[in-house]
C-alpha cells in the first residue's frame, strides 16, 4: 500500500539496501570425525562419543583448528575425540547474514532429504549462530551480553532421522523452554 511505497522511497533516498547472505562452500579432506550413535547421548567408551565431545569437536572444525595434536603447535593441541574415523571428504557450507527462521526450517528439511537416497554418511549437522549483539536471544527474551554473547543451537541428524538438539547461551541468558 501507500505505507510500503513511502518506506521504499525512504530506503532508496537514504541509500539503504538489502544485503543477501554470503554463502561459502569448502571441502575438508581426510577429516577425523567422532563416531556417534543416535541413542547414546553420553557416549560409550570405545564405541561412540558424547554430545559434549561432538560439540567441542564441531567448534574446532568450524573454526579451522588443526586436529593433529602436534607438540610444535602453539595454537592448539586439540585432537578428535575417541573413537573416531577418518572421512575422505566432508562438505562444509557456511551462510553468513540475517536468515529468517523459515529459511532455517527449509535447510533442515533439505538436510533430512539427504538420507532419502543411499549415502555413506551416518550423520550430518546444522549449526545456527545468533548475532552476539542481538537485542533478543530466544523468543521475546532480552539478550544478556556480558562477555561472549553466545547464542546458538545445533542439530545433529542421523541416517535413521533421529536427531540431537544442542543449545548454548551466554551466562546472562536463559535457555528457551
Amino acid at each position: 500500500g501507500a505505507e510500503g511505497s513511502t518506506l521504499m522511497s525512504y530506503f532508496s533516498k537514504n541509500q539503504i539496501q538489502a544485503l543477501k547472505p554470503k554463502i561459502t562452500f569448502s571441502t575438508l579432506r581426510d577429516l577425523q570425525c567422532p563416531v556417534l550413535q543416535s541413542n547414546e547421548l553420553q557416549g560409550k567408551p570405545d564405541e561412540s562419543c558424547s554430545t559434549e565431545e561432538l560439540f567441542e569437536w564441531l567448534g574446532a572444525v568450524l573454526n579451522q583448528v588443526s586436529l593433529d595434536n602436534k607438540s610444535s603447535s602453539f595454537l592448539s593441541t586439540y585432537c578428535c575425540p575417541q573413537p573416531n574415523t577418518v572421512v575422505e571428504k566432508a562438505f562444509l557450507c557456511t551462510i553468513t547474514g540475517f536468515i529468517i527462521p523459515e529459511t532455517i526450517i527449509q535447510l533442515l528439511e533439505q538436510l533430512c532429504c539427504y538420507f532419502g537416497e543411499p549415502k555413506l554418511a551416518y550423520w550430518l549437522t546444522l549449526t545456527v549462530h545468533g548475532f552476539a549483539d542481538s537485542p533478543v536471544s530466544w523468543r521475546e527474551s532480552e539478550h544478556g551480553f556480558h562477555k561472549g554473547g553466545e547464542n546458538l543451537y545445533n542439530f545433529v541428524i542421523f541416517r535413521n532421522l533421529d536427531y540431537w538438539l544442542q543449545m548454548a547461551v551466554g551466562t546472562n541468558d536463559d535457555c528457551p523452554p
